[in-house]
């Protein structure tokens, strides 16, 4: 099936989060460098050379470090003031974002999966455009889902709603909506939420 290219889709990259896997420490995942850059930044790369825009960063602890570390991209920023109680509040605060309202579809990525490249996001918006912006779409690996995540317009509100830190498992199996998985290999689901895992898997840790 033709993918249809008047289906927008926008881009939301999680960075809210406090990363309290890392330790006391104080080192943030998110600004550990592989092949020199700050996974964060890395990860907002990745989607701005993506078919997916706008693409809106959403910030939260740290902000001022994970901001400085998105200087000169073209990517808009918003800062989740409820970031403590989970990731779903920073899903919501992203799709309540003026830039991703207007939008068909939004691609919801977390920005600590430093295996993730422009084409596996390329995929899953060309398989949400072949349903016509009416299908969830998730990344997957050998048939276990991972991200990113593409969603409908259809279902904003109630992403908007969302609270605690269950992310959108339960609305994805309560929407009733069609959902296609595209298989990207590991990536789909490797995250560093550890140093042990930043390091193994490349990266070199920073304060």
């Amino acid at each position: 099936m033709e993918q249809r290219k008047d289906v927008s889709v926008a881009a939301i990259l999680l960075a809210a989060g406090q990363a309290k896997r890392m330790g006391a420490n104080g080192q943030h995942k998110l600004l550990a460098e592989f092949d020199g850059v700050p996974l964060v930044r890395r990860s907002a790369i990745v989607l701005l050379a993506s078919n997916a825009t706008p693409v809106v960063a959403v910030t939260g602890h740290r902000q001022g470090d994970i901001e400085a570390a998105l200087t000169g991209l073209d990517i808009a920023t918003s800062f989740n003031p409820s970031y403590l109680t989970g990731m779903a509040s920073s899903v919501a605060c992203g799709v309540s974002h003026p830039q991703i309202a207007e939008c068909d579809g939004v691609i919801v990525m977390l920005a600590d999966m430093p295996g993730i490249v422009t084409e596996h996001i390329d995929s899953v918006v060309q398989a949400f455009r072949q349903s016509g912006g009416e299908a969830i779409v998730r990344a997957s690996f050998g048939n276990k889902p991972g991200h990113p995540v593409v969603f409908p317009k259809v279902l904003y509100d109630r992403l908007i709603r969302l609270s605690g830190d269950v992310g959108a498992r339960e609305l994805i199996a309560d929407s009733k909506l069609p959902v296609v998985m595209i298989d990207i290999g590991p990536a789909a689901l490797l995250d560093v939420d550890t140093p042990t895992a930043v390091i193994e898997n490349g990266g070199v840790l920073l304060d």
